[in-house]
């Protein structure tokens, strides 16, 4: 069956979607988007992340391109024309069609694209089993990561070295050597006496939705948790790493720029954390 897209309004073939040239999202990167998660015909988690969607709107300036209600409707539309039950939704709104100016337009509407996608559960549950490999790089990114804008060209990049290294994320490290964020990741360590180590999402990273309901399943299973910076140092001699995405959960991290991470295999407490993640997430049914 082929794809269905939501673009301004229409539900179109997603081989045929299209925005027009003028578009300041493909002209000024002027936009936000989300990433929801869907699993076993459920929308993972999506209240919070339509809360930062507007959160992220209400930083830039710019408007709902619908009412809340109507985009969940849009949501669920787009996912059961998809037939998705794992996957992702991805919605996109930019601040919409203008003559190329920098100064924001007066009187044009917001443009919104939802798409969805089939994912296999079983290859990412393989990838946990085996772990995946970081490289770090230097912070080169804005002030402003805190907003989820697709302005995402310095993550292409990180996350392109980082292929081309054999490995599957790019940490992003400030000039004092702390692990600020992965490319399109939240960082985590666990610490020899098994506390659960992640940066503040108070400024210079992204507050992960995936992250933010991580803290919950930890509390549920009793562990602790400390909010604060680490060191690449810190992570190459913890006892475990991952990395958190609505794309990954809770993925173990093996090796950092080459150097193993305990023995090189994912730890206990990370797949802990994902075998969890489900049951105490909230869900929606798709």
């Amino acid at each position: 069956m082929p794809r269905i897209a939501y673009v301004n309004g229409r539900y179109v073939a997603h081989a045929e979607a299209s925005v027009h040239i003028e578009d300041r999202g493909y002209q000024f990167a002027d936009g936000v988007y989300e990433v929801c998660e869907v699993a076993r015909g459920y929308i993972v988690d999506m209240k919070r992340h339509l809360d930062r969607l507007d959160r992220s709107l209400r930083e830039l300036s710019i408007a709902w391109p619908m009412n809340r209600a109507a985009m969940e409707i849009v949501i669920v539309e787009v996912i059961r024309r998809n037939r998705v039950k794992n996957g992702l939704v991805y919605l996109q709104v930019t601040r919409g069609v203008a003559s190329r100016d920098f100064l924001f337009p007066a009187d044009t509407r917001p443009s919104v694209v939802i798409t969805a996608k089939k994912v296999d559960p079983a290859a990412l549950a393989k990838r946990a089993e085996n772990g995946i490999k970081v490289i770090t790089v230097p912070e080169n990114r804005w002030d402003r990561v805190d907003i989820k804008s697709v302005g995402l060209l310095p993550n292409v990049l990180a996350k392109q070295k980082a292929n081309e290294a054999g490995a599957h994320e790019a940490w992003f490290v400030d000039a004092d050597g702390t692990v600020k964020e992965g490319g399109s990741s939240n960082a985590w360590i666990v610490t020899g006496d098994g506390a659960l180590v992640t940066r503040p999402a108070e400024h210079g990273i992204l507050r992960g939705i995936t992250r933010t309901t991580l803290l919950d399943v930890a509390a549920k299973l009793g562990l602790r948790v400390e909010e604060r910076g680490f060191t690449v140092a810190e992570a190459k001699a913890a006892r475990e790493a991952f990395i958190s995405s609505a794309t990954t959960l809770a993925m173990p991290v093996v090796a950092i720029d080459g150097d193993p991470v305990a023995n090189g295999h994912p730890g206990s407490v990370a797949l802990s954390l994902r075998q969890a993640f489900f049951d105490i997430a909230e869900k929606r049914p798709a």
